[in-house]
């Protein structure tokens, strides 16, 4: 997660002209890992960096790996009493009664430390490591720190667009009236995400053998498909379309 590197790719949500954005330039970044503690990928990473941090280090920037939440690294699940990524919104870091859940106190804490979270890397099997996903991730922050690094010494990087996919709605599976699922992910829809998704095309299977079909009328891309993590939250998938984001040029203030 690179904190406050957030402000620079939130200028992608502003549609508009050629102009140059001038933007502070960027001097502490935040590393996260174990905001999830069965999602070892960043774990091993950022114990890694707190080590041995030079692959991390940058001219003119603060870079700090820090784990999220150390009780559920060592038990090796999602979290204690709450899931951590759902709970930095002002209602849950204003709390101040003592019986708080140990995740609600953990957002708290990092938002004192490091600010309001920022990139996410994801998604990830849980509870088992694999090289490419490592590989993947160590690339992904090895670019963004780069990017923040040539921000900061004054590159201008011109405008630019890109293609996003914004969720527009959670799929639950099938239940019965008890509140049990009774179909399961269709093997066509199986490890099939942000692949589109037409009307007629298989989504669920139920034990009788029986396929359950798409019904939209427009082509979606579902992603989160099957996520183990998100049977609790009543989530099959999430359908997601398409958009074009535009950003201006960008360039440091202090150059």
């Amino acid at each position: 997660m690179l904190n406050e590197f957030q402000q620079s790719l939130k200028l992608l949500n502003r549609m508009t002209s050629c102009s140059v954005v001038l933007e502070a330039p960027v001097r502490r970044v935040a590393i996260f890992g174990g905001t999830h503690g069965n999602e070892l990928s960043g774990v091993f990473l950022v114990k890694h960096w707190q080590k041995n941090g030079a692959e991390i280090q940058r001219s003119g920037l603060q870079v700090t790996p820090f784990i999220t939440n150390p009780r559920a690294v060592k038990k090796c699940t999602r979290y204690i009493d709450c899931d951590l990524n759902r709970v930095f919104d002002p209602d849950n870091l204003g709390k101040v009664m003592e019986d708080i859940p140990y995740e609600v106190r953990k957002a708290q804490e990092i938002n004192n430390l490091f600010g309001p979270k920022g990139v996410e890397v994801g998604p990830q099997p849980q509870g088992v490591l694999r090289a490419d996903i490592l590989d993947k991730m160590r690339k992904i922050i090895k670019h963004g720190l780069d990017f923040v690094r040539i921000f900061n010494e004054g590159e201008e990087f011109p405008p630019c667009t890109i293609e996003v996919y914004r969720i527009i709605e959670k799929v639950d599976y099938p239940r019965n009236k008890n509140d049990e699922i009774i179909a399961i992910i269709h093997p066509c829809l199986q490890d099939q995400d942000w692949q589109p998704l037409n009307k007629g095309d298989p989504i669920f299977l139920t034990c009788d053998g029986e396929t359950i079909a798409y019904e939209g009328d427009s082509t979606v891309y579902p992603t989160f498909v099957n996520e183990a993590a998100y049977y609790e939250k009543k989530e099959a998938f999430v359908k997601t379309v398409k958009v074009k984001l535009t950003a201006k040029g960008l360039r440091s203030s202090s150059s």
